[in-house]
């Protein structure tokens, strides 16, 4: 009866809500009452912009042209609301942008109401797909620097360049937490961690979107990506069927949106897959009831490319088109990425004509998308870009936040016998795959979909090799495994082929053979050998890791990462990042650090099955650490009380050193299995040689709730353990 009670106050709620954002946007609801129910449906449509360019769909003429009779279809005879950069695209000059984006805004001009396009993209890592645009190293690198304000920089530039280009819409950031290592889009996420995702999310969004409610010519509308649980398939596979218990769904996939919302984002991407053998396209207890009721979003949610088309041909839970379009747009679906055809306005139209998808679904859905248009300044001012100025476009200063945020993302995996840093007076044999390619640094999303045209890389910007060579000027590439001689260390650069979303569906975590056969054959010269990973995701180095002195995990660092990489190696940056995943040791034991303790049973009976590669919050440094004077308020806590934690790290070595820590909180009795450990704060400060800092921790025990059985979040009297590192300390809440 509580939760029927519950439900009755959060919909009251979320009505009212709605009320009082219409009454506050007056010029909205008086142009939704003198639209069209056609003129209504065509803002609902998004189209690719391949549909309104010169040539073929997926073969378009160079340079990109806008061909005017298909612009004049979309816009003047379906009053298309959106277009999307696609896949097929390409990174075009800030020039280019502005005549497509420009010539798409004068055919909306010659309609009825003069409604402006939102054109949305995917600058994933920097505006990337602008030629002169900085790219910056993917999410899962950003994750590992664990410096939230670093992130909200790179989400401030993003959103200033891909603002230049006359663009007001990214569809980022991405949300979703890598519980599942197969994923392809595991280097899109800021980790498996709830609370490190959310953290991160928050400020991704906050320097996407800038402050308050309208978004000004230097910012643009953030897009959640994807509502809900995306990156849980069971197959390890994109877009495949994701099996959560509603428990784990609010525990470990729901707070990183529920903080984006509360920051105040704008626009969400859906769930592409289907979540308990429900499509999430057609789930209204999803799209409606959680996200809109108990959430309290208000702003417009996006279907990603073509997943109404995919409740006929994939899911198979509609029989025809028709169908699909009314079961997603009764569900909540606000727009739908069509995107290469004119089928879904035609049949909502039809739908809307027959009774079967009511005028107000439509008029929500529409309000939301023009006030998402209201609040990025569209009818004020849709071409901005023409008289503002972005002279820190393409900027030093731009670039250097990149090399920034690569220098606190390289995490050392391993550093046997302090093999690292490197002499620059030494020989250093350098070999291996990502060498001399930037497409292997840059990853997905770099100029094109999947990343993988060099065509299209950035010449100027230094490889591995220029980095690696310009600083160490004996460095020599081995042409062949016998040059081992003749050299004083070995550095292999592997890198993983880029790849996003399908077509980076892999069958296994193991690296290429020719990978462990190079290392293995190397190692018969006794040489230190030092191993750098360019990867998608954490592919199983067990085999190569005996051989190997030491290993950078470099994630995808981007073109303007590389010289991170060389100054780590050569001891001009102490490495600081740390994992924000868990690092596997064989391809089918796949545990996240959170997870319950039964997972930790082995053969024996014993607790040892947990054995990752490495662990979430591993990272070694070049200096060491002496922790002293661990004072905690209280022992004993009430729910209302604020645990606040401190403690001193001195650097005992004699290099600067960046110092991330990572409290954990472990439950030990709970009515819901608990977890082994959670993390619930980190901080990262820097420490100099020879000297100390004091982290407090501030943790209200509020946080320490977890969901019931009856979905609500509550905390649990019992004992906890806070842990830090090696120490640990028992508290009792009641």
């Amino acid at each position: 009866m509580k939760n029927i009670f519950l439900s009755i106050f959060l919909a009251a709620l979320y009505s009212s809500a709605c009320q009082n954002v219409q009454k506050s946007s007056d010029p909205i609801k008086r142009l939704l009452r003198q639209m069209t129910t056609k003129e209504k449906i065509g803002q609902m449509t998004q189209l690719n912009i391949g549909l309104i360019c010169k040539g073929a769909l997926y073969n378009l003429d160079e340079p990109l042209q806008i061909d005017a009779d298909k612009l004049k279809k979309a816009i003047s005879e379906y009053g298309v609301g959106s277009i999307l950069n696609a896949g097929n695209s390409h990174g075009h000059s800030i020039s280019t942008w502005h005549e497509i984006i420009t010539e798409i805004d004068k055919e909306s001009r010659k309609t009825n109401h003069k409604i402006p396009v939102l054109y949305g993209i995917d600058a994933i890592h920097g505006a990337n797909y602008l030629m002169e645009g900085t790219l910056f190293p993917q999410p899962l690198a950003q994750a590992a620097t664990f410096n939230p304000e670093l992130i909200q920089k790179v989400a401030e530039i993003t959103a200033y360049e891909t603002r230049a280009m006359g663009i007001p819409w990214n569809f980022s950031p991405v949300l979703d937490v890598a519980r599942q290592p197969l994923w392809s889009r595991v280097f899109e996420t800021y980790g498996e961690d709830p609370f490190l995702a959310s953290q991160m999310g928050a400020s991704a969004i906050r320097g996407y979107q800038g402050e308050g409610t309208e978004v000004d010519n230097f910012h643009v509308s953030g897009c959640m990506k994807h509502f809900l649980a995306y990156s849980f398939p069971f197959t390890g596979k994109d877009r495949t069927s994701v099996y959560v218990h509603p428990i784990q769904l609010r525990e470990i996939f729901l707070p990183s949106f529920e903080k984006a919302i509360e920051e105040g984002a704008l626009s969400v991407m859906i769930n592409s897959g289907d979540l308990n053998g429900i499509p999430v396209h057609a789930d209204k207890s999803i799209l409606t009831d959680l996200l809109r009721k108990e959430l309290g979003f208000t702003g417009v949610a996006v279907t990603d490319w073509e997943d109404i088309i995919k409740l006929v041909d994939f899911h198979h839970i509609a029989k025809d088109l028709k169908e699909a379009v009314k079961i997603s747009i009764n569900a909540g679906i606000d727009m739908s990425m069509v995107p290469n055809d004119y089928n879904f306005s035609d049949l909502l139209l039809e739908l809307v004509e027959e009774g079967e998808v009511p005028m107000k679904r439509i008029d929500e859905a529409v309000f939301r998308i023009l006030d998402l248009k209201k609040k990025l300044g569209l009818f004020d001012d849709p071409l901005w870009f023409q008289k503002e100025d972005y002279p820190l476009l393409s900027s030093d200063s731009f670039r250097q936040v990149a090399e920034n945020v690569a220098e606190e993302s390289v995490t050392l995996l391993k550093n046997q016998n302090q093999v690292l840093p490197l002499s620059k007076d030494l020989r250093i044999g350098v070999s291996g795959n990502a060498l001399e390619k930037l497409t292997l640094v840059n990853g997905a999303w770099s100029r094109t979909w999947q990343g993988v045209d060099s065509q299209w890389d950035d010449t100027s910007k230094n490889t591995l090799w220029d980095a690696l060579s310009k600083k160490s000027p004996k460095s020599i590439k081995l042409k062949e495994s016998s040059d081992a001689q003749n050299v004083d260390a070995i550095v292999l650069f592997f890198g993983e082929k880029p790849s996003t979303e399908k077509p980076g569906d892999i069958h296994s975590l193991d690296v290429p053979t020719s990978w462990v056969k190079q290392v293995k054959e190397l190692a018969k010269y006794n040489k230190p050998i030092i191993l750098v990973l360019s990867v998608n995701r954490p592919l199983i180095i067990r085999e190569m890791e005996p051989y190997c002195d030491a290993i950078l995990m470099s994630y995808l660092i981007s073109e303007n990462g590389t010289n991170a990489i060389a100054k780590t190696l050569l001891g001009d940056i102490n490495p600081s990042g740390i994992l924000p995943i868990t690092y596997p040791r064989h391809t089918n034991s796949l545990l996240p650090y959170d997870h319950k303790y039964t997972d930790r049973l082995n053969i024996d009976f014993g607790m040892g099955a947990f054995k990752p590669q490495y662990a979430f919050g591993h990272g070694l440094s070049y200096s060491s650490f002496d922790y002293k004077e661990f004072t905690l308020n209280n022992d004993t806590f009430n729910q209302k009380d604020t645990l606040i934690l401190s403690y001193t790290i001195t650097n005992t070595s004699d290099r600067n050193a960046m110092k991330t820590e990572l409290i954990f909180i472990s439950d030990l009795v709970a009515s819901v299995a608990p977890a082994v450990k959670r993390l619930r704060a980190f901080n990262k400060k820097e420490i100099r040689a020879r000297d100390k800092q004091t982290y407090q921790f501030v943790i209200p025990i509020s946080s320490l709730a977890f969901v019931h059985s009856d979905l609500q979040k509550k905390v649990e009297p019992g004992e906890f353990i806070v842990h830090v590192g090696d120490w640990s300390k028992k508290i009792v809440v009641y």
